[in-house]
C-alpha cells in the first residue's frame, strides 16, 4: 500500500509559508479555519478526543496555516478537523481553487443535487456510497445495486468495516469528504481504484493531485465571503452556507 500520508503532505506542502491561521472555529457540524490571505476552509467536525491534544492549551491564533494544518496528523479527531479546515482554508478559496482548475458548479444547486448528474450513468452498475446521505439513495435509485457504507450505520447500511470487501467489486463509488478527518480517504480512493470514484461534499480538498491517486471527479465548496460563511455555519445552517459561497468540481483531464 501507497504511504497514506503521501496526499496529506503534499496537501500541507502546497501552502505558503508566509500564510498563518487568523480564525478557528468549532461548531458542532463544522470547523471552520479563516488565514491570512482570507480563505475558509471547513471541515466536518469529529468530536473524539480519546487520544491526547498535539497542542494542549494552546490558542492557534497566529500560527503559521502549515503547522495547523499539520493537526491532519492527529489522532484526537477534533484536532484532526482542525487541520482539514486549515487545508481547506488554502485550497478552497476561490482564486486557489480557480488556478488549480475547478469550475462553478451552477447557481443554485446545493449538496442535495450532488448525485443528480449520475442518475443514468449508474443505471444497472453496482454503486457505492461512504458516508450516509439521505438523498443519495432516490438519487441513483437506477443502479442495479446500491450500498451505503456508513461508520454509524443506519437501518440498511452496511458497517465502513465492509469497504474493504465491497469497494473493489464497485462501478461508482462517492466518497465522503468527512473521510479525510478521519483519514480513512488514502485506503478509501485505493480501494476504490477499478470504480468511478467521485470526492463529495465541503470536507474535500481542492486539489488535481487527488486526480493522480485514482480519483476521477472531485467536489468541493468555496466562499468569497469568509466571515458570512463561518457566522451562517455557527448557527448550522445549510441555507446560509450557500448564501456565502457555491459548489465548485473538476473532473479528471481525458
Amino acid at each position: 500500500m501507497p504511504n497514506p500520508w503521501e496526499i496529506y503532505d503534499a496537501l500541507t506542502d502546497a501552502i505558503p509559508e508566509e500564510v498563518t491561521l487568523t480564525t478557528v472555529n468549532v461548531g458542532a457540524q463544522w470547523t471552520r479555519v479563516i488565514n491570512s490571505a482570507g480563505g475558509i476552509g471547513m471541515a466536518w467536525t469529529m468530536n473524539v478526543k480519546t487520544r491526547p491534544d498535539i497542542f494542549p492549551g494552546v490558542t492557534l491564533d497566529g500560527i503559521p496555516l502549515r503547522e495547523a494544518a499539520g493537526l491532519i496528523r492527529s489522532w484526537n479527531l477534533a484536532e484532526s478537523s482542525i487541520g482539514q479546515a486549515a487545508i481547506n482554508s488554502w485550497h478552497s478559496s476561490p482564486e486557489t481553487a480557480e488556478a488549480n482548475g475547478f469550475v462553478p458548479t451552477g447557481q443554485g444547486i446545493n449538496w442535495g443535487m450532488v448525485f443528480d448528474p449520475y442518475a443514468t450513468d449508474v443505471a444497472g452498475k453496482k454503486v457505492a456510497v461512504v458516508g450516509h446521505f439521505p438523498f443519495a439513495q432516490k438519487a441513483l435509485e437506477a443502479a442495479g445495486e446500491y450500498i451505503c457504507l456508513e461508520r454509524n450505520p443506519q437501518p440498511g447500511d452496511y458497517p465502513d468495516s465492509a469497504c474493504e470487501y465491497l469497494l473493489p467489486e464497485c462501478d461508482y463509488v462517492f466518497i465522503s469528504g468527512s473521510a479525510f478527518v478521519n483519514k480513512t480517504a488514502p485506503r478509501l480512493i485505493e480501494l476504490s481504484r477499478n470504480a468511478h470514484t467521485v470526492l463529495v461534499g465541503p470536507s474535500v480538498p481542492l486539489n488535481p493531485l487527488l486526480f493522480d491517486h485514482g480519483v476521477d471527479t472531485i467536489t468541493g465548496f468555496v466562499s468569497p465571503n469568509p466571515q458570512q460563511l463561518d457566522r451562517a455555519l455557527a448557527g448550522v445552517n445549510m441555507k446560509g452556507m450557500f448564501a456565502a459561497g457555491y459548489r465548485v468540481h473538476q473532473h479528471r483531464p481525458a
